[in-house]
């Protein structure tokens, strides 16, 4: 389950996935720290966990990554995530995306300029 913020400890298998892929096999990654994170991350992290209710229509939608920013997998194996931006009139530019099984928080990235950039956010687990 997602912990509390200030109990979130560094998770070993959310460390930057360009340091185990051969080189030049895609885009190096950086990682945040969920306790980085702002508040509504991880009130959007708990929604996953827990398979929703989700606030926006197109949240868990397929995410094609079609910049090829995060690492090649098939089509549909990457769902996305609205996190609410304050005071935003439209779903803003943040968003969380999680591969793998549905449900499963271990593989997540922040965005927080719409897909312009990722970060692979450590410290969690999935349970």
């Amino acid at each position: 389950m997602l912990q509390d913020r200030d109990k979130l400890q560094s998770d070993p298998r959310a460390e930057s996935w360009r340091d185990t892929a051969p080189a030049g096999s895609g885009p190096s990654q950086t990682t945040v720290d969920a306790s980085q994170l702002p508040k509504q991350a991880i009130v959007t992290l708990r929604r996953i966990e827990a398979g929703g209710p989700f606030p926006f229509e197109k949240d868990g939608i397929v995410f094609g990554n079609r910049e090829r920013l995060l690492p090649p997998h098939p089509r549909g194996f990457y769902h996305e995530y609205t996190v609410p931006t304050p005071r935003a009139r439209d779903r803003g530019a943040r968003r969380i995306v999680c591969g793998g099984p549905r449900r499963q928080i271990d593989n997540c990235f922040y965005s927080d300029d719409h897909y312009v950039s990722f970060k692979r956010i450590a410290g969690l687990t999935s349970g």
